[in-house]
């Protein structure tokens, strides 16, 4: 899978995933609640892996169209 179609899959999961958080807070009424720490760490790693993919196509970038 190239880069561009990871990161729009990848970040349509981060949607999908910050919506289920949203929805575990109002559920549990607590965002300390131990399943809503859980997602929120689950959010996070895709948020990384967000970065990641996001940082690799401006260093793919750069290197085609150097300065």
């Amino acid at each position: 899978m190239d880069l561009l179609k990871k990161s729009n899959a990848t970040e349509c999961l981060l949607e999908i995933e910050r919506q289920r958080l949203y929805e575990m807070a109002d559920q549990y009424g607590d965002i300390w609640n131990p399943n809503v720490i859980k997602q929120s760490m689950i959010l996070d790693e895709i948020i990384n892996n967000y970065n990641k993919i996001y940082h690799k196509m401006n260093i793919d970038k750069k290197h085609k169209n150097p300065i």
